[in-house]
């Protein structure tokens, strides 16, 4: 264990010091022939395996008991991170609790309850992923169609606990407001285009006095949105208007309502021009007009080219089949057989915008739900460098989907380029740093022609994409039972047609993707599929190059496993050591017939395909460390930033931040501002801003101030028992009860609305606003 994992807290906050991370990988043992034999797993013969895992992982043992020795699986990587047989007492530690100091506990007897609190919460990091858990309107359920929804003993024990159908109720004005008045002055000339069919208010006074709440009165009783940008986007249906509306008096008499900035004093108005206008927002990019989105939804748009490679696609993968199904007796015949009926693609990929990826690039993982628009604009102003949208299902983007296409979305603060150190890891000499971005999208699917549409639309209607993510460890039940998600773990050649049509078609934005170690914890996969992606299946790597992945992530654990178990960090490395021997075969199959076209091959420096390790980082040390251990180029961070988004300004600090309560309250605010400027500063707004912080809460109340900590690092898999903060607002920001959640919200964005209802994932918290 490291020294810092010693260190015990005496009311003063710790400062990390750990040495830069580590590039040079020639004192990393590999065989030689590992990437020859992608089917196999790599072997590090002349060092024990046990090196391979991150030194914190490595259990310390308490006085009087015996060393304990990482278990070895069956397939021959170190397991000690993922066994029960560690002593349940480590260096003091009790194994799964949070070691708070004993002034600050409240009850230390029952321990049943807190193992149940553990429980619960495993649950929720499980349904986080959307495993086990639906959400109303959310295609990405685990619904068993294959079952026409009845359910046997085994789905009723899985889904125990879980909230499986989730409603937040309904959040909209007692009286709708037309739009027709919604943006303009009281007397606007402006006409309802649905004339005397209309069945909304026209009547804008009736509406102020009897179709809406009472303005709120917190954060100042002024208009966030207003206030950054001058004008408002939500006009008269804003619950803030007050602030940004006035009465003027005309030479007659009349008294005419005006907003303030959305008209001129000789009553012509400057509001949106048509419907469309009022999804534009401001500071936001990537808007598809609902015209495009009609054309996709009615089979109007374009496909010719994606189609043309989608057919030559079908061609390589019946002669796949056949090749596989050859008769032993035909072995060398099939390979000759399959260069005869060789077609060449009907085109070849664009040249791709060079990528990069370095120890100063910590990474926001793509959340379900979680990584919305305004939560990662709050972490890139903490010092997250790189972004991903909420997976988006390819199907749903083909056909012109709202919800979908409003995933991609994304701020300014998230247009402009990471963070970048020459000479930290090798990278093209034409990488233009300016022109990089931090947001990237995320897509799933389970068919080659979906993605490969998708892609295609991808890099036609949004144009600020720094590259295009194929999600293939998905483990929601739904989607890997579609065939999509971590199903593709095992169906490796559907999984390579489908990278390499997403990167014909993608222009010059470079596809990666995200994987999981494999489907079932004792047979893991990755090994297996990172030759395939980084030079394509052995039979036509000839023929036809690789797919073209630029970049691989990798998550440390299997479809099975939960969150209860900590993520494989030596296998992690084991699969960044094979990766670094790609370097060596290629300069191996120079000047051969079997070297590959370096017009397919990963953007990277020499063809090198960037690495992520994903898993359990919760501290700026546990990121340097596995980085220099496991010899990955960064680390994606996914639960430990949202439990503590301040997890990106310890990395860039390089030490712990005891963040008081005051500060930890002002990133909810801000959170609820950029809320309001991303969905609205109306009912409607207001009541996706709120669910969204809920969401969030009930992640952050997990969060332990280090002042509290007797020992560092902390563990993201400890649970803390019941303790008191150091004043009362802290003890309300760790209060498992969501009615303390619903309370920190009102702070912010006033009382619920009376149809208001919230559904954590997890039956032991919910709430339902009494009207």
């Amino acid at each position: 264990m490291s020294e810092q994992a010693d260190v015990k807290m005496e009311g003063v906050s710790p400062q990390a010091q750990h040495a830069p991370p580590a590039n040079d990988s020639s004192n990393a043992p590999v065989d030689a022939d590992a990437g020859e034999r992608a089917s196999k797993r790599l072997k590090t013969e002349d060092s024990p395996p046990s090196q391979a895992a991150p030194a914190f992982e490595e259990a310390v043992p308490a006085e009087g008991q015996d060393n304990v020795n990482p278990t070895k699986s069956e397939n021959g990587h170190t397991g000690d991170s993922n066994t029960d047989s560690k002593p349940d007492h480590v260096d003091g530690r009790i194994k799964g609790l949070a070691p708070i100091k004993k002034e600050y506990l409240i009850d230390m007897g029952n321990q049943a309850n807190q193992e149940d609190e553990a429980s619960n919460q495993a649950n929720d990091d499980d349904a986080a992923e959307g495993r086990g858990s639906t959400e109303q309107g959310d295609s990405r359920d685990d619904r068993n169609s294959r079952k026409g929804g009845k359910k046997d003993k085994k789905d009723k024990k899985k889904n125990k606990g879980q909230n499986t159908e989730r409603s937040f109720g309904r959040f909209d004005d007692a009286i709708r407001l037309c739009n027709s008045r919604a943006f303009y002055p009281e007397f606007s000339p402006r006409e309802c285009r649905f004339a005397e069919r209309c069945k909304l208010c026209h009547d804008l006074r009736k509406y102020l006095d009897e179709g809406r709440r009472e303005d709120v009165e917190t954060l100042g009783g002024k208009c966030p949105v207003f206030e950054q940008h001058g004008y408002c986007p939500s006009g008269w249906k804003c619950r803030f208007v007050k602030s940004h509306m006035k009465e003027i008096e005309h030479e007659d008499g009349r008294k005419e309502l005006v907003l303030v900035n959305n008209s001129t004093a000789d009553g012509k108005d400057i509001g949106p021009k048509d419907e469309e206008s009022e999804e534009q927002r401001p500071a936001i990019s990537n808007i598809v007009s609902m015209d495009k989105k009609i054309a996709l939804n009615r089979k109007r748009t374009d496909f010719t080219r994606s189609d043309q490679y989608i057919q030559w696609l079908n061609l390589e993968a019946r002669l796949s089949e056949e090749f596989q199904n050859r008769r032993k007796s035909q072995a060398n015949e099939g390979i000759e057989d399959l260069r005869a009926r060789y077609v060449d693609p009907p085109f070849k990929p664009s040249e791709k915008r060079r990528l990069y990826f370095g120890p100063e690039t910590p990474t926001l993982a793509p959340l379900t739900t979680q990584g919305n628009l305004p939560f990662r604009r709050l972490c890139v102003e903490l010092g997250a460098q790189l972004t991903y949208s909420e997976m988006a299902m390819g199907m749903p983007l083909v056909q012109g989907t709202k919800s979908d296409w409003t995933l991609l979305k994304v701020h300014d603060s998230e247009l402009t380029a990471p963070k970048f150190n020459p000479g930290s890891v090798p990278v093209f000499e034409d990488y233009d740093h300016k022109v990089d971005l931090k947001f990237g999208a995320q897509i799933s699917g389970s068919n080659y022609w979906v993605v490969t549409k998708a892609a295609d639309v991808l890099n036609r209607y949004c144009p600020h994409l720094r590259l295009i993510d194929l999600n293939c460890g998905c483990p929601i039940d739904m989607v890997f039972k579609s065939g999509g998600g971590s199903a593709l773990l095992e169906n490796q050649g559907k999984l390579e047609r489908m990278i390499r049509g997403m990167n014909a078609t993608s222009g010059e934005v470079p596809i990666t993707a995200k994987i999981r170690m494999g489907i079932r914890n004792n047979r893991p996969t990755a090994t297996q599929l990172i030759g395939r992606l980084a030079f394509g299946a052995r039979e036509h790597r000839e023929r036809l190059g690789a797919p073209g992945c630029a970049a691989l992530t990798l998550h440390g654990r299997s479809r099975e496993q939960r969150y209860t178990k900590k993520a494989d960090w030596g296998y992690i490395g084991e699969c960044a050591a094979l990766i670094k021997t790609y370097n060596a075969e290629k300069a191996s199959l120079t000047d051969t017939i079997a070297e590959p076209d370096a017009s397919t091959l990963p953007n990277a420096k020499d063809g090198r395909m960037y690495f992520l390790g994903n898993g359990d980082c919760y501290s700026h040390t546990e990121y340097f460390e596995n980085i220099e251990k496991a010899r990955v180029d960064t680390v994606m961070i996914g639960r430990g930033a949202l439990i503590k988004p301040w997890l990106f300004e310890e990395i860039e600090k390089g030490q712990y931040l005891d963040k008081s309560s005051t500060e930890r309250l002002t990133y909810i605010e801000k959170f609820v501002r950029y809320g309001l400027d991303a969905w609205g500063s109306d009912e409607l707004g207001i009541g996706f801003t709120r669910r969204f912080l809920l969401e969030w809460l009930s992640f952050t109340h997990r969060y332990v101030p280090i002042g509290l900590l007797e020992h560092l690092p902390p563990s993201l898999n400890d649970r803390p028992p019941a303790y008191k903060g150091r004043d009362e607002l802290e003890t309300l920001m760790a209060s498992t009860n969501f009615r303390d959640w619903i309370k920190i919200s009102e702070m912010f964005l006033g009382p619920v609305h009376p149809t208001f209802k919230f559904q954590p994932k997890h039956k032991s918290n919910s709430y339902e606003a009494e009207g």
